[in-house]
């Protein structure tokens, strides 16, 4: 394009004389040509629109009828998508980042756990997809939940703007639909009870469909829309309210079978969740056609993910995630855009890390001078536009939460743990602290997991025989397979950058 920009607006104050009509003819022709390369050399758009614990193990995409329809249908699915950590912050950060948590040193949902703390606003949140895009001359926007501990005044307040966003309406603290506060641009917006006015998946959706028409056409946009929408009815799969043999402690707490007054409760949940879903899906049957509309639909890339999966009764614990399990770590993923051929199932496995350098793929930065753990998988989808190679393993890791004093709700635990109900049933504690190797290819289907507790407690499945994960097989499986599986995990658990991407 030098060559082309060059010629271009150049070439008129050279040419006079008796051949200046077949030079003004060739110079029109000239200025046409610039003008259509300038316009196919425009880098895609991109859209990621971020739900909030949904699940896709448990039947979390059952109501996304129009989703599946205008970006499945008409891309590819991921059906091994997963979450590196299966918690909010640290899981957007990774997304945000392109790292493990272990880089990012966002452990859980607290300021203490570096959640939007003074640390990680110095440090990783200037190495985010916006700041990176924003190099590429991408205009930016983002509405929605952002961190959990985001707006708090330990946090910075409501004046802290992330760098890269041009435009900002960012929820103060975690997922709401109404009486909540937002960051709008770095100044306060409150906002109450009018489903009109406040509902917050709505709101979303009505300010990004005024971004796209008030934006600059002369520059590719990257849209980020991260409603508060979590995981939609389930079908009961195997693990519902069975007990937790040969699992973890907290796993083994909860009363088996459950009282009939929780399993009504997550009946209510699960129809609440089913309506909040619906408005999402709303919202991308909007935006598809507003893109048709402004004919940028043929060159929007738009991605469909979730932060984690969640879990509602199973293995007897009542709502959250948090666990190494599949339908806590595995996520939906979907993707349209140029290239990329409809009705395509992939099956390679792919990592929220992974969305951050397949973005500035598309955008075509030079991925080496970026420091991601995550690989780009623009090549899965769009074989034509990239190489690639899929990863046979990866890491899964996740640091406890606990409180120092005992939780009101189950004080005869003892101090450690959090996120405890009225029966005593406590869904996190400071030694669930793990790391996993979950290993994925045609030889294998297994997960490898340890324990930083006492017990230095270990669980291996085989998902192959036992996709439900009901049999711990660590005392049968070969030593020399598990030997191989924690030589992985220590590699994995230390990686930086194209070193989490050696797969000897």
């Amino acid at each position: 394009m030098a060559a082309l920009r060059s010629g271009c607006g150049t070439t008129a104050h050279r040419h006079a004389g008796p051949h200046a009509a077949v030079t003004l003819t060739l110079l029109a022709a000239l200025l046409t040509c610039c003008v259509r390369c300038a316009q196919s050399a425009k880098p895609s758009n991109i859209i990621l629109i971020l739900t909030d614990d949904q699940d896709v193990t448990l039947g979390g995409m059952t109501p996304m009828k129009k989703a599946k329809a205008l970006i499945g249908d008409a891309g590819a699915t991921f059906v091994n998508a997963f979450t590196v950590t299966p918690l909010c912050c640290p899981s957007r950060s990774s997304i945000f980042t392109g790292r493990y948590p272990h880089n990012h040193e966002v452990r859980n949902n607290s300021l203490t756990g570096n959640c939007s703390s003074s640390l990680w606003q110095k440090g990783p949140e200037t190495q985010t997809i916006p700041v990176y895009l924003g190099k590429q001359h991408y205009e930016t926007f983002f509405a929605g939940k952002y961190l959990n501990q985001y707006g708090k005044k330990e946090a910075g307040d409501v004046g802290h703007v992330p760098l890269g966003w041009d435009q900002w309406h960012s929820l103060v603290g975690n997922s709401q639909y109404y009486n909540y506060t937002l960051s709008v641009n770095g100044k306060e917006e409150k906002h109450g009870d009018s489903y009109e006015k406040d509902y917050l998946t709505d709101l979303i959706t009505n300010r990004s469909l005024h971004f796209l028409e008030d934006r600059s056409p002369q520059h590719p946009f990257f849209m980020m829309l991260s409603p508060p929408a979590p995981h939609s009815p389930w079908t009961a799969a195997p693990h519902f309210d069975k007990p937790g043999k040969d699992k973890h402690w907290l796993l083994r707490q909860p009363v088996n079978p459950m009282p009939n007054s929780s399993v009504e409760f997550l009946d209510n949940a699960y129809r609440k969740r089913w309506q909040t879903l619906l408005s999402v899906d709303d919202m991308v049957e909007k935006l598809v056609k507003k893109l048709d509309n402004i004919k940028e639909l043929d060159n929007t890339y738009i991605f469909y993910t979730s932060d984690n999966g969640y879990h509602t009764g199973q293995f007897s614990l009542p709502i959250d995630k948090r666990q190494l399990y599949e339908f806590d770590i595995r996520i939906p993923l979907m993707v349209r855009g140029p290239g990329i051929k409809p009705n395509q199932t992939l099956q390679a496995p792919v990592l929220n890390i992974d969305l951050a350098p397949t973005m500035l793929d598309i955008s075509g930065l030079n991925l080496s001078a970026v420091n991601m753990d995550g690989q780009s998988f623009l090549s899965q989808m769009a074989p034509s536009l990239r190489n690639g190679t899929a990863r046979p393993y990866f890491l899964i890791e996740y640091t406890g939460e606990g409180h120092p004093t005992p939780d009101p709700s189950c004080p005869k635990l003892g101090p450690g743990l959090s996120q405890c109900f009225p029966d005593c049933v406590c869904e996190d504690a400071y030694n669930n602290t793990y790391a996993c190797v979950r290993t994925l290819n045609k030889e294998q289907n297994l997960q490898y997991c340890e324990f930083a507790d006492s017990e230095s407690f270990v669980e291996v499945y085989n998902l192959t025989s036992d996709p439900d994960q009901l049999e711990n097989i660590f005392k049968k499986v070969d030593p020399q397979i598990l030997q191989a599986m924690n030589q992985r995990l220590i590699k994995l658990q230390s990686c930086v950058g194209s070193s989490c991407r050696e797969y000897k």
